[in-house]
């Protein structure tokens, strides 16, 4: 008798460490149609687009992650929105949603092209997005995303809100860029219902801008808003690695990720695959296994869940981040072909 491939149900995820996996993040393209200073080089290289999996293959590939205990799934790229027809896959996963096989689907994107397709996502199944702003000073702006216009981002993030989703601003926090400025973006967050998350700098790919420079601790800018305001830490969790407090002045939560001061890997329950299918198992390390040939190798997917498997049990107990790799990258693969 054969198996429905789009309904059977595998054994769930979990690494050597006992850690169940249960948040994928899939990067849709390695392409941006911003050069943000910290995340691409000047001339960035893309992967040729006969290499990149296709929409159906990106379904197939999710889709047998859910049915081996994925609960969340994040789209990201690049820029997502800049993959044609994205909307289109997040329609098709959606199903896993009206089953119950899937808790949601959120997507990380610049905003950029958000106010085009707000609308559309909330449409097709998505409750919850993550903007990433790292300034609200369009000079500022434009200077870090080499181009971008903050008001085309901010109009998105209002369309978002008005289509219905939930919406989060994540922050990547520079010395002599944002670092001093960060109460402006809890105010403009908090002031329009939203969360904000802060990330400190990571050694990913290879970039021009001085990283060590620009490292800023989150601990330094918990310590500053915690001067201006009454901080409670919670237990809340989003799924990811950061860790939050509510301001009791204004009502917010702002999460605090951090890579570099503060490992949080020991419940790590995320694994990454890029828009070529090699599954990214830990952000901090250089492996990654292929799911491509695996997924091509057949029509059915008993080759794929195995390779997925397998590579699981190859998931190492942390990452290797280190301060002194700030001055050069640590990992070469960059942010962009990682995905957020």
């Amino acid at each position: 008798m054969s198996i429905d491939r789009s309904t059977a149900v595998r054994p769930a995820l979990v690494d050597a460490f006992g850690r169940r996996i249960s948040y994928l993040r899939v990067s849709v393209t390695d392409r941006c149609n911003y050069r943000c200073t910290y995340c691409l080089g000047d001339h960035p290289v893309f992967v040729p687009k006969r290499e990149v999996l296709s929409l159906d293959e990106l379904d197939r590939l999710c889709s047998a992650f859910v049915r081996c205990g994925v609960r969340r799934l994040r789209l990201t790229g690049g820029e997502p929105l800049t993959r044609r027809n994205v909307v289109g896959l997040v329609e098709s996963l959606s199903r896993h949603l009206a089953d119950g096989m899937l808790d949601e689907i959120t997507m990380t994107t610049n905003g950029a092209l958000l106010g085009r397709f707000a609308d559309a996502l909330a449409a097709a199944g998505m409750r919850r997005i993550n903007v990433s702003v790292d300034t609200l000073d369009p000079a500022v702006f434009a200077r870090v995303t080499r181009g971008g216009d903050l008001r085309v981002v901010l109009d998105g993030i209002a369309a978002a809100q008005a289509a219905g989703m939930a919406v989060k601003i994540n922050t990547v926090v520079q010395a002599g860029v944002n670092d001093r400025a960060i109460p402006d973006l809890v105010r403009f967050a908090h002031g329009h219902g939203m969360d904000l998350s802060l990330i400190e700098t990571m050694p990913v790919g290879a970039v021009a801008a001085d990283r060590a420079g620009g490292y800023v601790p989150l601990d330094r800018i918990r310590a500053a808003l915690a001067a201006r305001f009454t901080l409670t830490d919670l237990p809340d969790r989003s799924g990811g690695p950061a860790r939050y407090v509510r301001i009791a002045e204004i009502g917010g939560r702002v999460g605090f990720i951090t890579p570099m001061s503060h490992g949080f890997c020991g419940d790590c329950n995320r694994v990454r695959v890029t828009c070529t299918g090699r599954l990214v198992l830990c952000l901090g390390r250089s492996g990654a296994a292929d799911l491509r040939a695996a997924l091509r190798a057949s029509e059915g997917d008993d080759a794929l869940v195995a390779a997925i498997h397998d590579a699981i049990g190859q998931k190492p107990q942390s990452h290797s981040f280190a301060l002194d790799q700030l001055g050069r990258p640590a990992i070469v693969r960059g942010m962009n072909a990682t995905g957020g």
